[in-house]
């Protein structure tokens, strides 16, 4: 849906399950990257968490939908609830293989 509304292609995204793919050129491991979502600002600052789904939603035009999302108690209150949802997310959406749903740790790509 993201991809879809980002009519200005501002946000550049990384299938991380894709063949090759490598977190370690990224200086993560893929136990990090399936924890929980990850972004980079323009600096390439990561970000982690409700902040990655601010920024993409910002940049494709929700900026006062994001803009309640920061509001105090908002604000953690949506921080905790992405945090218990990422640990379950692989179960809740119907992604876990064969009875598990720990995210595979493939390390490097050969």
């Amino acid at each position: 849906m993201i991809r879809r509304m980002d009519r200005h292609e501002r946000i550049r995204f990384t299938d991380i399950a894709a063949d090759g793919f490598d977190p370690a050129v990224y200086g993560k491991s893929m136990a990090e990257l399936m924890a929980e979502i990850h972004g980079r600002d323009q600096e390439g600052v990561w970000l982690v968490g409700v902040e990655v789904f601010r920024r993409l939603y910002g940049a494709v035009g929700f900026g006062p939908l994001v803009a309640v999302t920061r509001w105090p108690g908002v604000r953690q209150g949506l921080d905790l609830a992405y945090r218990l949802f990422a640990k379950q997310r692989l179960r809740l959406t119907g992604r876990c293989d064969a009875g598990a749903c720990e995210a595979p740790d493939r390390g490097p790509a050969t």
